[in-house]
């Protein structure tokens, strides 16, 4: 009897990762907004004694998405502090006063 795909074998993905990407890219500060359709995650990076900021990446989410995300990382950071202790959490340094806050809607 010759092989048959199951019917209901996971379908999989191939998923690129371009080299420019790779690379990643640093970043020491996350602003999270949302309005009714999305959330937006501006990746910043911040440097000691300099007062100006630049968003190095920003990531739209639909709040579902958001959410597994939110799922993603928690059981990701349980896993890293299973296998390596617990993360450090110093006091948070005193960042500049942030007037970010957008009410854009679609």
């Amino acid at each position: 009897m010759a092989d048959t795909p199951k019917k209901n074998a996971p379908k999989q993905m191939s998923i690129e990762l371009p080299e420019d990407i790779a690379d990643g890219t640093y970043s020491n500060l996350a602003i999270i907004s949302h309005s009714t359709s999305e959330f937006v995650i501006d990746f910043v990076r911040m440097v000691p004694n300099v007062p100006k900021a630049k968003v190095k990446s920003r990531i739209i989410l639909t709040p579902q998405h958001a959410k597994r995300l939110m799922r993603a990382l928690i059981d990701n950071v349980k896993k890293f502090e299973d296998q390596h202790g617990k993360i450090d959490e110093p006091s948070m340094p005193n960042f500049p006063p942030m007037n970010f806050t957008p009410k854009a809607q679609a």
